[in-house]
Parts: structure tokens; sequence; C-alpha cells
């Protein structure tokens, strides 16, 4: 047995199910083939390989919906050689391609060794490590998001919450980049100048816009939180 076969077994099959995906409960297929027809045909399949198997492609696993179409593809990779599940871009990329000219949908991406699980929705963000699968719902509420989803140039900054010009810039500078698809953002602001006020703009204009629905807020001391918190609501 492969290296990456026993992974897939010892591992991954575990965290799938961990999230809810599995072949029993009929929303998992494994060695998932592409046809050579344009005709999905998905409850043909049966977790095994056709006849002609060496002349076709397969996914490690796809991930079904609740009218059993493809939501999301894994890509399974070993860990031998400190292996990254990036190496498997490329290869889960076509398989993502596939599905799309299939169903006309663009599938949720997933890379996984087992320790490591990479999350990629292509049409937002590059490639980002997660903490394992997505359930069903996530990726439906992600969907939703998508279907609602404004332009945020549309949107404009609550001057109720921010007025300085400063304040204001920096949301346009990181709206700027979410439209360049970009993920992560650092903003340096001395004490007194407004950071959380300037975060909750952002977070206003967010919500405002349809992209997102709950935010995580940290900060490294309780009273920090406490200030937060008043701001929020307030």
């Amino acid at each position: 047995m492969s290296r990456e076969k026993e992974i897939r077994q010892e591992l991954i099959d575990g965290i799938l199910r961990e999230a809810g995906w599995s072949v029993e409960n009929g929303n998992l297929i494994t060695e998932f083939y592409f046809p050579r027809s344009s005709d999905l045909q998905i409850k043909e399949q049966q977790n095994a390989y056709p006849p002609s198997k060496a002349k076709r492609r397969f996914a490690d696993y796809v991930m079904l919906d609740k009218d059993r179409q493809p939501i999301a593809v894994l890509e399974a990779k070993s860990d031998e050689n400190d292996k990254s599940p990036l190496d498997g871009l490329e290869q889960v990329e076509e398989y993502a391609d596939r599905i799309k000219d299939l169903t006309g949908k663009q599938p949720f991406i997933f890379l996984s060794n087992g320790n490591e699980t990479y999350y990629w929705d292509r049409e937002q963000y590059p490639p980002r490590r997660v903490s394992g699968i997505y359930q069903l719902e996530d990726m439906e509420r992600i969907l939703q998001l998508r279907l609602l989803a404004q332009p945020l140039h549309l949107i404009q900054i609550n001057q109720a919450i921010v007025d300085r010009d400063y304040q204001q810039r920096a949301i346009r500078t990181i709206v700027d980049g979410i439209k360049q698809r970009k993920h992560k953002f650092l903003l340096v602001m001395a004490t007194g100048t407004g950071k959380t006020r300037t975060v909750i703009a952002l977070v206003d204009l967010l919500i405002r816009a349809r992209r997102i629905r709950r935010v995580l807020f940290l900060a490294d001391r309780r009273e920090l939180v406490r200030q937060a918190s008043m701001a929020f609501k307030e």
C-alpha cells in the first residue's frame, strides 16, 4: 500500500467523517473519475475504478451537496520527504476545472496530507491553511454570501463611526486590497487615533456589502476587550 493511500485511510477519511462527509452518508465519492461525456452520472459511480481506469483521471475525494452534485474536491498528498499538500495544487485545479465544465459550478478546493489542510476558494482568495474540512452548512453559507455580495465600491463608509480622513483612507486601502483578492492586512496606528473605531467601520462596511456575517475580535488584555465590546455596541 502506498504512503498516500495509508494517509487517506488512517487520517483523511477520519477528518472528512468528523465534518459529516462519508461514503455511507451518500455525500462523498472516493476515486471520482471524470466521464468523457458531458453527463456527470454521479449515481453510477461506485467508489471504484471503472474498467478503463488507465485512460481516465481521478480525484481522490469529491463531496456532494444535497442534490448529489459536486460541491468540493479534496486532493490527498503524502507527507513523505516533507512534502506540502500544496504540491497538489496544479493537479486539483485541473479536477476543479473539469467539475466546473461538467456542472457549471465552481467547486471548493481542499488539499491535505492528514497533518496540514488547505482551503482554496478560487473566486475569492489564494489557498490558506485551515483547521479542518468545512461542513456542508459552511459551504452553503459561503455560497449564499457569494450570491448576495455587493460590489465594495458601492458601499459608503459610515462617517458617523469614523470621520477622520486617515481612518477612512485606511479602510479604503483595505477595500482595494480585498478587491485584489488579498486576505491579510496590518494597520499600524498610534494610541488614541481610533484603531477600534476604524475596525468597527470596516466591519460595518463589509456586513452591509454582505461579504461577512460574523467577526472574531481579539485583544491581548481583558480591559481592551471590554472597551472594544462597548464601542461595538455603541
